[in-house]
């Protein structure tokens, strides 16, 4: 009968789901490519990419002609018979998905629009040659992507070259990212074929780029050469490699002084750029750039720029802005502080020059490149240029998937910002309250039955300046300042930069990385934060006291669990704080907190400094 009862009971057990909160969360599994610490393992492996293009604007119709090189290396242990191909440009063609799906803008905070649409402007890119070895490739474009299939299969530790022409219209608003405004001012991204990424998870990765979701790209050296009117000044991903031709022996002269100087030097000066203004100047120039280990390439060019520089360790760093830009001038001290800043925080800048150009982009990243747009209010001037430097760290330094974890880049980027906005304002009311931003902005967006998880693709969320930024700041910010603490989480935050810098890393890599640098087990936060929309709703039920001993009677109301912070508030008019990890909700959803005092408990109170989005704050106070 024993034998029964004990046969029925486990069959009972196994039938019952495990509703732990701390119950393992179902990750890829470990293996030598991904290890189980969060490293990349030992038989990691990426594609490189490397890209020779010559470009040509033609400002009379804004049209930029190019030609490209690319030599493909397959570090896959797979044999490829086709590659495909990004041209991101047919976002603009005329039956694109974006405009099929008539995409809504994207609103922030402070009233920024990202238009992902041209805004009604049909153009998109025509791909003239696609060879390798002078063989015509067959191709397939679907949207903005493109199929080519190999004349002949490329093996493991394979390398190919391809050869590709093409033209196409720049668009006057290009889906918030690029653009020009007339024929004076150009910033031009996603402006040539590049490479998909081939990875070990997904393989190839052609996700079409509609807009919300940005781009997942592989790394390379580029030598990119443009021509353009001889009166323009150029800024780029890459240093020039022929400054004699393309800078005069007064801007050389600037420059050199400015690589000396921790303040701003006046490259072009207001007066210099506005006598420039309207002035045409015949002829052509040849810019040429080289840059190495990056996975983009962008630039922009006017004739009418100012140009501001300065050094901080070796890194030179640009602001190119138009005459009348305000408060622009200051730009090149904030941006000098944010190299500085993040560079000391989380990881040291990699490349020679950090750069930043104002004009018609509301905001918008590439390596050593930035688009900013000009902005009245100083706090914000500074949060968007900061913003936009922060991704020099996420994504292009930490090459994350972009196209289905914005949270990953934008998130982690949006998180440190505000530690750099912090600490530009330190000892003022906006830097000393800004990151409470974020707990109204969860009491605005985190809405039952419209929040999403952060997991879900960029494309498929209805709120992405909550689900891509905000939210993930939330998060890291709970994390390090409830859960592991500042300086166990700093330390692992930055063992991941490290481990993972041109590298490729999934989710599964950051959160075993963060879990095995701090040495806490972390699941019940990741399912909770990234995977669910759990809310919070901490609780104190009841307060007993007898002797030397307070009960305090504490509960988890809701789905989201986290460690408890307790004020107790003393009848003689004295405080205490008390604290208890996560482990105390092991058993279920209450816990008694016993309090050694014999003095007399008036009030408790749950989370007294109000740094937890807990959903009901009516039931977080006993007593006084």
């Amino acid at each position: 009968m024993l034998h029964f009862v004990t046969a029925v009971t486990l069959a009972l057990q196994t039938s019952v789901a495990d509703s732990s909160p701390f119950r393992a969360l179902p990750l890829p599994a470990a293996n030598r490519v991904r290890s189980a610490s969060g490293a990349p393992g030992p038989d990691y492996w990426q594609q490189r990419a490397d890209y020779v293009i010559r470009a040509t604007l033609d400002t009379a119709g804004s049209v930029i002609r190019g030609t490209e090189r690319i030599h493909y290396a397959n570090h896959s242990p797979d044999t490829l018979t086709f590659v495909w191909v990004q041209i991101e440009q047919n976002i603009f063609a005329q039956n694109s998905i974006t405009y099929t799906l008539n995409q809504p803008p994207l609103h922030f905070a402070g009233g920024a629009v990202f238009d992902f649409t041209g805004k009604g402007f049909i153009g998109g890119i025509t791909i003239e040659r696609f060879t390798t070895a002078g063989k015509e490739l067959r191709r397939t474009a679907y949207g903005t992507m493109m199929r080519v299939e190999l004349s002949r299969p490329l093996p493991p530790r394979g390398v190919i070259d391809f050869d590709v022409a093409w033209p196409f219209p720049v668009p006057p608003y290009g889906g918030g990212r690029m653009g020009r405004i007339g024929a004076r001012l150009y910033e031009i991204g996603q402006w040539y074929p590049r490479l998909v990424v081939y990875d070990d998870v997904h393989g190839w990765n052609p996700l079409p780029y509609i807009g919300a979701g940005e781009f997942y790209l592989e790394y390379g050296d580029f030598d990119v050469s443009l021509t353009l009117p001889a009166g323009f000044v150029v800024a780029a991903t890459g240093t020039v490699a022929n400054p004699l031709v393309v800078w005069g022996p007064t801007a050389r002269a600037r420059l050199a002084r400015a690589r000396r100087s921790a303040e701003r030097v006046q490259i072009i000066t207001k007066a210099e750029a506005e006598a420039n203004t309207g002035k045409r100047t015949p002829g052509t120039k040849t810019w040429r750039f080289t840059a190495r280990n990056v996975r983009d390439f962008a630039w922009a060019a006017s004739p009418d720029f100012r140009w501001d520089a300065s050094s901080w360790s070796g890194i030179l760093i640009q602001t190119f802005y138009r005459p009348g830009a305000t408060p622009w001038e200051e730009a090149n001290k904030m941006a000098w502080f944010t190299i500085k800043h993040f560079s000391e925080t989380w990881g040291t800048y990699p490349w020679p020059h950090a750069t930043t150009v104002e004009g018609l982009v509301e905001g918008m990243e590439y390596p050593m490149l930035t688009f900013v747009p000009s902005i009245e209010k100083r706090e914000d001037q500074f949060w968007v240029l900061a913003h936009e430097f922060g991704h020099e760290w996420f994504p292009m330094l930490v090459g994350s998937d972009e196209r289905r974890y914005p949270w990953m880049d934008e998130g982690f980027n949006t998180f440190i910002d505000y530690g750099s906005a912090e600490g530009y304002f330190r000892g003022t009311a906006y830097g000393d309250t800004v990151r409470s931003e974020l707990l109204g902005a969860y009491r605005v967006s985190a809405v039952p039955g419209n929040e999403q998880p952060l997991i879900d693709r960029p494309v498929e969320q209805r709120d992405l300046a909550w689900a891509a930024y905000q939210k993930p700041a939330l998060m890291l910010t709970i994390l390090r300042d409830a859960v592991l603490g500042q300086e166990p989480f700093e330390r692992a935050l930055r063992e991941y930069v490290r481990r993972w810098k041109f590298k490729h890393p999934q989710p599964a890599d950051f959160f075993r990385t963060i879990e095995k640098v701090s040495g806490k087990e972390l699941d019940w936060f990741w399912r909770e934060w990234v995977y669910t929309t759990a809310r919070l709703d901490q609780a104190v039920d009841s307060v007993t006291q007898a002797g030397d001993t307070a009960l305090v009677y504490l509960s988890n109301r809701a789905q989201m669990v986290l460690p408890v912070t307790l004020e107790l508030r003393y009848a003689d008019g004295t405080t205490e704080t008390r604290r208890f990890p996560i482990e105390m909700w092991n058993l279920g959803s209450k816990f008694t907190a016993r309090v050694g005092t014999a003095k007399p408990v008036a009030g408790v109170v749950v989370d007294p400094k109000e740094t937890y989005p807990d959903i009901d704050r009516a039931n977080n106070q006993w007593g006084k």
